[in-house]
């Protein structure tokens, strides 16, 4: 394959173009692995560098995509040969490297881990680093001491890649999980993965007390803002937050009440640049505990070139769980 199709970001005098255009195989950027990409994804950064709505673009032209699932096919890396199945999320690719929304990509080896034998490159993706965030944030629960005798762990953003997967992973994990949503139209949704309850995200959304009646035994928090400063609020003494997104907002305007006097730990979980071993560990908990089966509710396939319109849609947050993107058609 000399010639290969990929969606391109780039950036005029004009301002920012993006679409899907044919390049040549001595386009890609350096790298010691050289994959055929069989699927991809379309994450909330991808959205983002897609509509230009945040300058997640360092560097142009660039093809976004920060997962990708594929078979490589040249190698100097030692641990990677032709023919090994592989999956990538993070460590920069769509934003300083060239990514996963194209039918070939080139990059480190380092970067890269064998994809589970449980999965397809299609179940790869629909979990992508959603799910994988979804799996570090469990893993931190966990190894906080978080036990589902505890008390019911709330997930934030629930609809979402990262909310779909925890939900689906704590409840395999024997949790109780409380499902805050702003669209309420989903209840049953949620339910069908393993929420026992839905609440409103309206309840978690506003200025609140710095310390507040204790709901939970631990949380998975996609939104920052109040929402995360309500959810520490709410934390059951000696529980842990595990935050992971800022869908609300990056400020976090809350008191150290929860810290001090409920002993509540904020666990901080970065997917982007997290060590191999624990990228690896994630992947482990996702093979065993992720029902394979579950991804089909989860997860909506589209095309390479229905990716652009998709990322408007994900940003105007009518999108819910996972999108695959099949690069080959």
């Amino acid at each position: 394959m000399q010639k290969f199709a990929a969606v391109v970001i780039d950036k005029g005098e004009a301002g920012q173009s993006v679409g899907v255009q044919t390049l040549d195989i001595a386009d890609l950027p350096e790298g010691d692995v050289t994959i055929d990409v069989d699927h991809s994804t379309l994450n909330f950064k991808d959205a983002l560098a897609i509509t230009g709505k945040s300058p997640v673009v360092r560097t142009f032209p660039m093809v976004p995509g920060i997962d990708l699932a594929g078979t490589v096919v040249e190698s100097s890396h030692p641990e990677w040969n032709s023919g090994d199945r592989v999956v990538l999320n993070g460590w920069g690719v769509g934003e300083t490297h060239w990514g996963g929304l194209a039918q070939r990509a080139r990059l480190k080896g380092d970067w890269l881990i064998g994809l589970p034998d449980a999965f397809t490159s299609q179940q790869a993706m629909a979990i992508g680093t959603a799910g994988y965030t979804a799996s570090l944030c469990v893993d931190a629960l966990v190894d906080a001491g978080v036990t589902p005798d505890q008390g019911s762990i709330v997930v934030t953003g629930a609809t979402g890649g990262v909310g779909s997967i925890a939900i689906l992973l704590l409840a395999k994990a024997g949790f109780a999980v409380t499902a805050a949503t702003g669209k309420s139209s989903e209840a049953d949704y949620l339910r069908q993965l393993g929420a026992d309850e839905v609440i409103d995200r309206a309840e978690l959304a506003e200025k609140g007390k710095p310390l507040q009646k204790e709901r939970w035994a631990g949380a998975v928090d996609t939104a920052g803002s109040h929402t995360l400063a309500n959810v520490c609020a709410q934390t059951r003494y000696g529980g842990t937050v595990a935050a992971c997104g800022l869908a609300q907002g990056m400020d976090f305007p809350a008191s150290v009440a929860p810290f001090i006097l409920r002993g509540v730990t904020l666990a901080g979980i970065d997917s982007v640049m997290a060590p191999r071993q624990r990228r690896v560990r994630a992947w482990e908990r996702l093979a065993r505990d992720l029902d394979t089966a579950a991804l089909d509710v989860v997860a909506t396939e589209i095309s390479l070139t229905d990716a652009v319109s998709a990322a408007d849609k994900l940003m105007d947050g009518t999108v819910r769980g996972r999108i695959v993107v099949d690069v080959n058609r």
